[in-house]
């Protein structure tokens, strides 16, 4: 090989790194456009507990769950929460991934979730862990 031949390809090699870093350089970050496609909406709360009552009583339904708050989910008079704790704000998107994990729990999860007395949530859900003495989403 040539010098002028090495020297072509080093100098094609060259331009090729540099266009490959512009390209990185200049592109947004998730969080310049606002992660996951989405704009960065409040979650509306009744929409919220409404849809996740309805889940509520058909996966207690689906596992034969029977125990107050199942009761609770499926009375179709039974009042619907309709504020989040005092200074949380959690975004559409949060309610999305939460009802979404309810949905595809297992029943033995959906057992904890649903049991009279102190429950549990899946992680997705506790996008407003409690403060001292406050209680989670969807407890009383």
């Amino acid at each position: 090989m040539s010098p002028s031949r090495l020297n072509g390809s080093s100098e094609a090699a060259k331009l090729a790194l540099g266009l490959l870093l512009l390209g990185f350089c200049i592109a947004p970050t998730p969080g310049d456009v606002g992660g996951c496609g989405q704009a960065p909406d409040e979650l509306d709360p009744g929409i919220f507990f409404a849809t996740k009552k309805d889940i509520d009583c058909e996966r207690c339904r689906e596992c034969g769950l029977r125990t107050e708050r199942c009761a609770q989910a499926c009375e179709s008079t039974a009042a619907i929460e309709t504020e989040f704790p005092e200074g949380c704000v959690p975004l559409v998107h949060d309610g999305e991934v939460c009802l979404r994990a309810l949905l595809v729990a297992g029943c033995d999860d959906y057992a904890r979730y649903a049991a009279d007395g102190e429950s549990n949530v899946p992680s997705e859900c506790n996008f407003c862990p409690p403060r001292t003495g406050a209680s989670s989403i969807g407890e009383r």
